[in-house]
Parts: structure tokens; C-alpha cells; sequence
């Protein structure tokens, strides 16, 4: 949608968002978000030893899709809230192999590919090693590897300019890659943790870190009682 302002400034903006006058900034849209998934899935043992998993998924979104708490600044220095298409396709695929080594320990693997009308291809690749010390008590190390491409309406600070049809500086659409790695450890004897009703205990830790720079770490809990 095209507006053209009291200066003769044109400012094109989707279907969700309005533009102020007075302080040449878009307001805060409205229009909710609607979005379909259809989700497929083929299962197979393949041997006695490795299975298999093919997931696809169909997801449509149309409405506004931007975040107004996102700011962009253009190359002139003025600044606007994002600005991104209504609508919006996605396609994952995905595979997903166990394969059992023994009584002991399993690895699992697990590669996606998606791809987006908004012009993001993503590959993400994963294995986790589970290993069962007794039969009470395994350890799990895992690592998973991700990597995209940016979106075309993507442009850092101070890069995009007024001509563009649309406008994102969120690096969730940038092109970047990230790593994930760490383990986790299970409990869970018969009698109970210390005999008590509490069955269950997962702890699993991970790194993460990211090229633009994003680093963390994840501690999480999973308890069970019964």
C-alpha cells in the first residue's frame, strides 16, 4: 500500500501498517496474524538396528507479520518501525534416523532443509549420543549445527534507504550460522531419587553461539513425579 505524504514524500507499507503524518513514522498496526500448518509424517523401521522418520510441513501466514518494537534506520538517518511483506510461505523438510549400536547407546540424527517465500534456505544438522551407563543412569552429549541465508528485505543499521519496498533489521533474518553443544545426564532408578516419589530427574546443559556475535548458555531441569 502506497502513501504519499503533504511533502511528496511516498512511503509504501503493507496492508497492516499506517503511516503518521505528523510524525512521518508508521503507527503501530493492528491486523491480527493468522497461520496454517499442515504437518506430514513417515515412520519406518528399516532394520533392527535403524529407524526412520521424514517430516514435512506446509505453513501459510498472512496479516501483519513485522514486530513494531523492531527499529530500522535508513542510510539519511531517519527511523521507522519494520516493515515486511503480509504474507508470508514456508517449507521444512526434515529426516530423522535412530540407530541402535548396542544395549547401550543410540545416536540420533536428525538433518532439516527450509526454505521461505521471504528468501531464507536454512540447513540444520544434529546428532545426539545417548549412553546408558547402568540402567538407572545415562549421559546424553549432543551438537547441532545451523546455518541460513538472509532474507531480501534484510539490511544492518544504516543500510537500507526509502526506496525499498519493505524493511527488516532483526538478524533473526540475517545470514548467519550457530553452533550447540553440550550433555545431559538422566536418573531415574525404580525405587525412586532417595526413595522418594520424585522418579525422574534430567539435567541437560548447552552452549550456543552464534556469527553475529550472540553467545549463551542454556541450564534446564526436567523432573518427573509419581
Amino acid at each position: 500500500m502506497t502513501y504519499t505524504t503533504a511533502s511528496g514524500k511516498t512511503v509504501t507499507l503493507n496492508s497492516g501498517t499506517s503511516y503518521t503524518e505528523e510524525t512521518g513514522k508508521a503507527a503501530i498496526p493492528g491486523t491480527p496474524r493468522d497461520t496454517y500448518t499442515a504437518s506430514f509424517s513417515f515412520s519406518q523401521v528399516i532394520n533392527t538396528r535403524l529407524q526412520g522418520v521424514v517430516l514435512l510441513d506446509l505453513v501459510t501466514q498472512n496479516g501483519y507479520l513485522g514486530l513494531p518494537f523492531h527499529r530500522v534506520y535508513f542510510a539519511d538517518g531517519k527511523d521507522t518501525i519494520e516493515n515486511l511483506p503480509s504474507t508470508r510461505y514456508k517449507l521444512p523438510i526434515g529426516i530423522r534416523l535412530n540407530y541402535f549400536l548396542g544395549d547401550n547407546v543410540v545416536l540420533r540424527g536428525y538433518y532439516r532443509y527450509y526454505t521461505d517465500s521471504w528468501g531464507i534456505h536454512s540447513h540444520t544438522a544434529s546428532l545426539e549420543v545417548p549412553v546408558k551407563i547402568t540402567p538407572f543412569f545415562s549421559v546424553t552429549p549432543f551438537y547441532r549445527y545451523y546455518t541460513q541465508t538472509a532474507a531480501r528485505y534484510f539490511a544492518p543499521y544504516e543500510k537500507h534507504t526509502e526506496s525499498d519496498s519493505y524493511w527488516t533489521s532483526n538478524y533473526a533474518y540475517a545470514a548467519f550460522t550457530s553452533s550447540f553443544f553440550g550433555t545431559g545426564i538422566r536418573i531415574a532408578p525404580p525405587a525412586g531419587i532417595f526413595h522418594s516419589s520424585l522418579k525422574t530427574l534430567e539435567i541437560r546443559y548447552g552452549h550456543y553461539t552464534q556469527t553475529t556475535d550472540l553467545v549463551s548458555d542454556v541450564i534446564s531441569m526436567n523432573l518427573t513425579w509419581k
